[in-house]
């Protein structure tokens, strides 16, 4: 956890709850497991039944990121999720009472528990999260410049951005739906691992039976990213996947963040082929649909 962020798509990292547990294919080599397991963070593997022991909110973690004056873009819990079902619901709204208070970074939090968010966010007011914004300020020395910020939060929190990881395309089928119920600025698609091809909807060639649910899907998903899986016993990437994907937002103006290719390490093979055989780096973001960066 921390600054200068080894991940590509990001600059920061915090990680207000750590352990978490898996729910599908795309968890099966967990980067986050391992590294805890490894350094001892956590001491069992993250399977459901060891989720409680694992699954841990801190507490003093929570205004770290209100003490950092440089804007960044913060990717939240990149070691769980925030949307676990063993993180209380009063901790999660300490969270994004933590982002509101926090207005000079952009927050990224990405989760394979989209229906929770759903259902916890549009619960939510303005008022709430403004109540525990202001909270936290007090633990925070010299925090007057935000503390108005914070008194008049705006409802989805506009530099929040929230996203679903999506590796396959029964995962795209389960979790986008959910991801367009929930209240916010930006929505966005993590299809990383890549694990096999994936009609997002962007452009609406999905069967009509699935599609309907994901009407407006071009209007409503400001961001996708995509990547292979690296590290010991990694699972290969067809490139053809992840091109599809790219010429899907391509057409659908909707920005296309290319991380990497299947590899044994990290940003194994960061750029994908163009029309002219030359390969390119795609670093889009929401808002910022600049053109990608001949690099062969």
């Amino acid at each position: 956890m921390g600054d200068n962020s080894k991940i590509s798509w990001t600059d920061a990292s915090w990680n207000p709850v750590t352990g978490c547990s898996r729910v599908s294919p795309g968890c099966e080599n967990c980067y986050a497991e391992a590294l805890s397991l490894r350094f001892g963070w956590t001491k069992l593997p993250w399977s459901k039944a060891n989720a409680s022991a694992n699954v841990v909110c801190h507490e003093d973690r929570l205004s770290l990121p209100i003490r950092w004056r440089r804007p960044r873009r913060v990717f939240v819990n990149s070691m769980s999720d925030l949307f676990a079902d063993e993180v209380p619901d009063f901790f999660v709204l300490r969270v994004f009472g933590a982002m509101a208070a926090a207005p000079q970074h952009s927050f990224q939090v990405l989760t394979k528990r989209p229906a929770r968010m759903a259902r916890m966010l549009s619960s939510w007011s303005r008022l709430e999260v403004s109540d525990v914004a202001r909270s936290l300020l007090s633990f925070v020395p010299h925090a007057e410049s935000v503390y108005e910020a914070a008194r008049n939060v705006s409802w989805p929190l506009p530099n929040v951005w929230l996203g679903t990881s999506v590796e396959d395309q029964r995962r795209a089928d389960e979790r986008i739906p959910h991801l367009l119920q929930t209240p916010a600025a930006v929505r966005f698609l993590s299809c990383e691992p890549l694990l096999g091809p994936i009609d997002i909807g962007l452009l609406g060639t999905m069967p009509e039976s699935i599609s309907k649910r994901y009407a407006l899907v071009c209007e409503r998903i400001q961001w996708v990213i995509v990547g292979g899986e690296s590290g010991r016993g990694y699972r290969p990437m067809d490139e053809r996947w992840a091109i599809s994907i790219r010429d899907e937002c391509r057409n659908a103006g909707v920005a296309f963040f290319f991380k990497q290719s299947a590899g044994p390490k990290p940003e194994t093979m960061p750029h994908l082929p163009g029309a002219d055989g030359a390969r390119y780096r795609w670093h889009q973001y929401p808002g910022e649909i600049s053109a990608p960066e001949k690099v062969v």
